[in-house]
Parts: C-alpha cells; sequence; structure tokens
C-alpha cells in the first residue's frame, strides 16, 4: 500500500503518537487524561483529521475480539469468587522445600493460571500471595516477583485465551485453539524452565540466605487472612449458637481461676440470685438458718445442720451456671431445637456452596473442551459468561461490575487508532524495507524479524504491533506457503508476548505487579525499572531466541 498524500501522513502520524503517549504514560503532566480516554482521542482525531470515515471508524472496532475478552473476563470473575486462586496460591506453600523449590512453584502456577485465566487476571490475584508467602518465609520479595510478572507473560503466549495480542492473533488467523495450543505450548514450557533457572542464577546467594522463620501460628493467621483477601463478598461468620457442656465447663473453669476471691464470691452470689426463682425458693430462705432440733441430749441440732447448709450451697455455687446458661437450662428443648436447626441450615449452605463451585468448575472445563474442539471462541467464551450467570441464581450487578470494562473501551478506541495509521500507509512502507531481510524460511530473516517484533512491542506496545504487523507479516509468508503462513503468526504471537519481559512498561502484567506489590501497606515492595530491566534485558533475549526453535 502505497502513503497517502503527506496532509494524511502527517495528521495520522501526530494523532498515533498522542495515542500512543497516553497508553505508554498514562499521567503525563499536559495531558493527565489516563489510558483510556487517550485511546479514545486518538479515535476521535482519526476521524476529524478525515483519515477514517465514522463508518469506517466503527468497521474497524473487532466485534469478536471484545466478546472472547468479555466472556473470558466474566469467567475469571466466577473462578475467582469460586475460590480457584486460592487453591492455586496454597500450592505455593504446600510442603514447600526452601526459597529455590518456592521460586519453581511461582513460574510454574503462574505460567498455567496465565494460560487459562489471561495473565493480568492472574497477576492481580496472585500478588498479594506471594509478597505474604515471602514474608512468612523472611525471604526477599525481589525474584519472587520478577518469577510472578516473567512467568506469566510466558505462560500466557501458549492460548488465545492467554493475553489480548493473542486473541487478535487468533482471530485474524483462523487458527483454530488446539493448533495454537500445541504450536506454542513446547516453547512456552521450555522459557517457563529456562527463564526459572536465569532467576536461580542471578538471585542464588540471596535464595541460599534464609533467616528463621515466622512463628506457625502467626503464619496461619496470615494465610487465613490472604485467603479471605481476596473473596468478592465480606466473609460472613456462622451465627452463635449454644456451647455444649464440655465448652462452658471449660470456660466457667477458666473464669473461675483468672478471677480473685471477691469477684468469685460476687459471681456465686449472681448465679444464686438468678436461678432463686427457678429454685423455689428466696434469698431469706437460702441464707436463713434453719430451726433446731433438740436431740436426745437437749442440745440443739443446728451446728450440724448449718454445716450441711454450708456444703450444699457451695455445691450450688460450684454447679450453678451463670445467667446464660441458667436461662438455656430453664428452656433445653428450646435451645436444642434452635441448635438443631441452625446446623441443618449451615450445613445446607455448605452444600450448596460446594455444588455452586462444582458447577463453576464443570462449565470452565466445558469452554476450554469447546475450545479445543475448534468452536467459535468468542461466542464459546460469551456463552460460558452467560451459564455461570445463570447458575449464581442471583442478581449479576456485583461480579458483571468487576469486569474492566474501561480495557474494553481501550480496544475499541485502539482499533479505530491503528486503522487509521494503516490507511496512512507508513505500516505498509515499512515492512516493504524490511520484508526481504525477514524472510521466515531462512533463520536470518527469523532473527530480524524477531528483532523488529521486540523494539515495536516495548515501543508501540504488543497489541498495536500485532495490529500494524500482523497482517504483513502473514501475506509475505502466505507467498512461500500455508504452513509457512502459520508459524509466522505463531512467532508473532511468541516474541511479541515475551517482549514483555524486556523492561517494566513492557507488558500490562508487569504494570500490575509492581503497582500491587506497592500499595499492600504492611508488605509494600517497589519494584524498579532498572531491577527488572537487569533481569529482563537477558531473559527475554535469551528465552525468544530458544523458543523460536520449538514453533513449529
Amino acid at each position: 500500500m502505497a502513503l497517502a498524500s503527506p496532509a494524511k501522513v502527517i495528521l495520522g502520524s501526530i494523532a498515533f503518537v498522542i495515542f500512543w503517549v497516553l497508553a505508554v504514560f498514562p499521567a503525563v503532566p499536559f495531558l493527565p487524561i489516563g489510558r483510556t480516554a487517550g485511546s479514545l482521542l486518538g479515535a476521535m482525531l482519526m476521524v476529524l483529521f478525515r483519515i477514517l470515515s465514522p463508518d469506517q471508524a466503527y468497521a474497524a472496532i473487532d466485534l469478536p475480539i471484545l466478546g472472547l475478552l468479555f466472556g473470558t473476563m466474566v469467567v475469571g470473575v466466577y473462578l475467582e469468587r469460586a475460590d480457584m486462586f486460592k487453591h492455586l496460591a496454597k500450592l505455593l506453600s504446600w510442603k514447600s522445600k526452601g526459597a529455590k523449590d518456592l521460586l519453581f512453584r511461582i513460574c510454574l502456577i503462574s505460567a498455567f493460571s496465565s494460560a487459562l485465566f489471561t495473565n493480568d487476571t492472574s497477576c492481580v490475584v496472585l500478588t498479594e500471595f506471594v509478597l505474604k508467602t515471602a514474608r512468612q518465609h523472611n525471604l526477599p520479595p525481589q525474584p519472587f516477583l520478577l518469577a510472578l510478572a516473567s512467568s506469566a507473560n510466558i505462560g500466557s503466549s501458549a492460548t488465545p485465551i492467554g493475553n489480548p495480542q493473542n486473541l487478535v492473533i487468533a482471530l485474524q488467523s483462523k487458527i483454530s485453539f488446539g493448533d495454537f495450543l500445541i504450536g506454542i505450548l513446547p516453547a512456552m514450557l521450555m522459557g517457563v524452565v529456562v527463564n526459572a533457572l536465569i532467576l536461580l542464577c542471578m538471585y542464588w546467594k540471596l535464595l541460599s540466605f534464609q533467616k528463621d522463620e515466622e512463628d506457625p501460628a502467626q503464619v496461619e493467621v496470615v494465610q487465613e487472612e490472604t485467603m479471605n483477601s481476596h473473596r468478592f463478598s465480606p466473609a460472613r461468620m456462622s451465627p452463635f449458637t449454644s456451647l455444649n457442656s464440655h465448652e462452658w465447663n471449660s470456660r466457667l473453669e477458666a473464669m473461675d481461676v483468672q478471677s480473685s476471691p471477691n469477684i468469685n464470691v460476687n459471681v456465686g452470689r449472681r448465679r444464686i440470685e438468678t436461678v432463686g426463682n427457678h429454685l423455689g425458693s428466696d434469698d431469706n430462705e437460702i441464707n436463713q438458718v434453719p430451726s433446731g432440733i433438740l436431740d436426745s441430749t437437749g442440745n440443739s441440732n443446728t451446728s450440724r445442720e448449718a454445716e450441711n447448709d454450708t456444703v450444699s450451697r457451695k455445691r450450688e455455687k460450684d454447679t450453678i451456671p451463670s445467667e446464660p446458661v441458667a436461662i438455656l437450662m430453664d428452656r433445653p428443648r428450646e435451645a436444642i431445637s434452635t441448635h438443631s436447626s441452625e446446623g441443618k441450615e449451615d450445613l445446607t449452605m455448605r452444600w450448596k456452596r460446594m455444588l455452586w463451585k462444582s458447577c463453576v468448575y464443570l462449565v470452565t472445563v466445558g469452554m476450554l473442551i469447546a475450545l479445543l474442539m475448534g468452536l467459535n471462541m468468542s461466542w464459546t467464551a460469551i456463552t460460558a459468561a452467560l451459564a455461570l450467570v445463570v447458575l449464581d441464581f442471583k442478581d449479576a450487578s456485583p461480579s458483571l461490575e468487576k469486569v474492566s470494562y474501561s480495557l474494553l473501551i481501550f480496544f475499541c478506541g485502539m482499533f479505530i487508532t491503528v486503522e487509521g495509521l494503516n490507511k496512512t500507509g507508513i505500516p505498509s512502507t515499512f515492512w516493504d524495507l524490511l520484508a526481504s531481510y525477514a524472510q521466515i524460511d531462512h533463520v536470518s530473516g527469523v532473527a530480524v524479524l524477531a528483532i523488529v517484533i521486540l523494539v515495536m512491542s516495548n515501543l508501540a506496545s504488543n497489541v498495536p504491533t500485532v495490529l500494524l504487523l500482523g497482517g504483513q507479516v502473514a501475506a509475505s509468508a502466505a507467498t512461500i506457503s500455508a504452513a509457512e503462513e502459520k508459524r509466522a503468526w505463531l512467532i508473532l504471537a511468541w516474541v511479541s508476548t515475551v517482549a514483555g519481559n524486556l523492561s517494566l512498561l513492557g507488558s500490562a502484567a508487569n504494570l500490575i505487579v509492581c503497582e500491587q506489590a506497592r500499595r499492600l501497606p504492611p508488605l509494600g515492595y517497589t519494584l524498579s525499572f532498572w531491577t527488572h530491566l537487569k533481569f529482563g534485558l537477558p531473559s527475554t533475549f535469551v528465552i525468544t531466541a530458544i523458543g523460536l526453535a520449538f514453533i513449529r
């Protein structure tokens, strides 16, 4: 495609640069409107500058991609409500054998969860778990946060639903879910292993030095707080019910031991006063010394009766429960029936909860099977999302509010902006200059193509890179063979995804981990740009090169 008129080239470039600046740096001082609004501004400028007509702008929005993205986000919300990520987090500390073992676990769990639930979702949920696990074992958080973010990016490359650029590639190339998975899975597995080895080599000394672990009781409390912190609805405590006799006795004994003698006397009096009416006597009768009965010697039998009365009052003091227990003893049938009914209700709720979780997992597995069978990915994800909404059998607003609608709007603006830049002819002209050097039937051509994708993914972000280069790369490879065209799409997916590990600004997953770690008050940790770059630069080039050898 030839270049458009100079005016359109200049105006289109201005609109795209504004979009790019606000997308990469959403809080620029002169226009702090954010990433989503910046995307819409770039789209509007493309229409105002007459690069695109309004109808062309609407046609540029890829509805299947938005539908697939919406469906997977809704499924992710319900999976989180069903405690899927809580179970994944438990694997981090289950029979852990030290810091190095923990690092490998984080790499594996982050990679596989990202392949199924998108890398952004995995990073949002798992960052706090990783930080708290590191604190429990008194380990430095830096290598574990890097392992989480980098493995999430690598793992998300394996499936079309792992990240947004893969959604674009899968729908534009019409590569089935199964073929996509088979084509990149070997590279992904090797990449995760190599990534973990690079982290171990860089932080071996730091991971070898381990302080004494925290008290087990404190660890258990932290774990419970961690599990509850990610629930969408606040945790509910079961209602208080009557305690059994052993629990009451233990509490009363503890209270008697801890109380002073004066307090014991007052408590004993209060107990007698409370249950006096139930025993059929008043205070005077209890404290009154009975009239003497003369024995055969004519002496009063008062001393023996007083002694017996003192013993009986002492027994009453020791055995009569406090006020709540007295009330329960007065109405034992009511207490037992209340306890029984509440216990049945609690058991019923637990069974309903377990049944609902099972349905969520079954629907998710069914969605994955349908995707592997080659059914329409967008409608499959939307169908699974609506099935979960219906099975929940309650107002879906709280769950649907968790969907990132700002991300969907950002994609709409980005589609229009990128289409406007394509209309200027700049991407096609740029590719014409590189096409002869980037033929994927030669090793040198694959290397040139990979470098171009790496650089553009870090300058223009990975999704715009895929939108700008995807069609050009595929068309060039199609002149060789259909198999090379498919391989070109998979190379684009692999390199553009792994390119996110190069710098902190390379992918949204990196920024999510960085912001989540910084904002946690008791655990706050700042992952700097240079710290990430020191690891990301060698890791990205090594893993990209190794993965390219496994993509077929």
